[in-house]
């Protein structure tokens, strides 16, 4: 049995960030699932590190190899996709799915872009069918995986300097980039407010 591994502050705040992104998505979308991976820069493969919903128990630290499924195809492309019905799908890995002990019958999944390469993958599993058209579950799809962004590239500015810097000076990095998330996202009137202003809320909450 593996010795738990301790987290640092800083680490602990970049999985809220992750973990509140995954939970507004489910709750938006009314899915049954939601999940952030990040793209291994090293091995290409796809690793867990947000989960709402199915599996949200287990699946975090996970690893899939490079491509694999609707996930790998997006990480490749940078484009988003929905896929209605998995099975007519060809990049659909049923495989994969299974070993989560959770098989979908939707997936909508959007590249989490940062400096114009894609870090990772926001997932959404088993969205109500009766939420939104497309193209406004594409577009918030792709608000929530901007402010993904965020938190992996906090994990990532972690990852590398940790072992090297003491633990206190990420500080001024992870309020930063905290900051630009809260500057970010939207405070006027819309469709989409309530989901925007739940971010806001856990931004500025760890921004103090």
């Amino acid at each position: 049995m593996s010795v738990p591994e301790r987290r640092s502050e800083s680490e602990i705040t970049e999985r809220r960030l992750l973990q509140s992104t995954v939970e507004v998505a489910r709750h938006v979308f009314a899915s049954a699932a939601a999940s952030v991976f990040l793209v291994d820069q090293e091995t290409g493969e796809l690793v867990f590190e947000a989960v709402s919903g199915e599996g949200e128990k287990h699946l975090v630290g996970t690893r899939f190899p490079s491509g694999t499924g609707i996930a790998g195809w997006v990480a490749a492309s940078g484009q988003p996709m929905i896929a209605d019905e998995v099975t007519a799908v060809p990049q659909f890995a049923h495989d994969a799915a299974e070993s989560t002990g959770y098989v979908p019958h939707s997936i909508m999944a959007a590249p989490v872009i940062r400096e114009e390469s894609c870090i990772g993958v926001l997932e959404v599993l088993d969205r109500s069918s009766d939420w939104r058209g497309e193209l406004a579950d594409v577009d918030l799809l792709a608000m929530l995986a901007a402010q993904a962004a965020y938190g992996l590239e906090l994990l990532l500015r972690l990852r590398r300097s940790e072992a090297a810097l003491p633990a206190a000076a990420g500080g001024d990095d992870v309020h930063l980039l905290l900051q630009r998330i809260s500057d970010r996202v939207p405070r006027g009137a819309g469709a989409a407010d309530p989901t925007a202003l739940k971010l806001l809320a856990v931004a500025e909450e760890l921004l103090h």
